[in-house]
């Protein structure tokens, strides 16, 4: 079995240490030396993990100062009653979004199998970015039944928030019935939109929801960037 490389390690105990509250954004870390020191290796190998930090976002650097806590993971609750910005409100963090493409189309046999609808049958692809405190954490692609919801594609192209849209469109309630859950690596396309190293970890998710009637209304695959989101299963919904 492949080892986890020093370096690797080294940056995955600092990203703990930052889950936990043990450093807080805007805070100094420890010097090269006393990182050295901590974890028994040589500047070299901590050099290698702080680079690796700054490189996915999760430290910056001030010239002669030193290097500083830019953010922690955050935390991303899974449950029947997902709702991207409430969420992350409550969480304390500013949640946005960043629309990229949405366009709307005869439905792939895959597609309409989702979404329970024949081939061919209109649906709608909202592709788009989710920031919180503008960083961004997730390419998230979601498709919608338009053959069932008539009109979703012009409110998805004027409307960031997708239960406003849905809401709009008369789906006054809606609710996750399931999501699956792997990793996966970012392809260049997701390096580019997350601002990631191409090949870095993800979190790759797939979700169905439904509307009060039980009619299925999204579907949804999001690809969050492993080390900047922890997602958490919420019980309660």
């Amino acid at each position: 079995m492949n080892k986890t490389p020093l370096w690797q390690a080294i940056g995955n105990a600092l990203r703990e240490d930052m889950a936990e509250g043990r450093y807080k954004p805007g805070d100094k870390l420890p010097t090269e030396a006393e990182l050295a020191e901590r974890f028994g290796v040589n500047r070299h190998t901590v050099r290698h993990a702080m680079s690796a930090l700054v490189e996915d976002g999760t430290v910056r650097t001030r010239r002669g100062s030193g290097a500083y806590v830019q953010g922690v993971p955050t935390d991303y609750p899974i449950g029947k009653r997902v709702r991207y910005h409430q969420n992350l409100r409550a969480a304390g963090r500013a949640p946005s979004t960043k629309v990229l493409h949405v366009e709307t189309r005869p439905s792939t046999a895959k597609e309409a199998e989702r979404l329970s609808m024949s081939t061919g049958d209109l649906i709608t692809l909202r592709h788009g970015v989710l920031y919180a405190d503008n960083q961004a954490i997730a390419h998230a692609i979601s498709e919608f039944p338009e053959a069932r919801l008539p009109g979703i594609g012009h409110l998805m192209r004027n409307q960031t928030g997708i239960t406003v849209a849905l809401e709009m469109a008369g789906v006054t309630d809606y609710t996750r019935v399931s999501t699956r859950v792997r990793a996966s690596l970012a392809n260049a396309t997701q390096a580019l939109h997350l601002e990631l190293r191409e090949g870095a970890p993800l979190i790759y998710t797939t979700s169905l929801s439904i509307d009060p009637h039980g009619q299925k209304v999204e579907f949804g695959r999001t690809w969050f960037a492993g080390e900047r989101v922890t997602l958490t299963l919420d019980e309660n919904g």
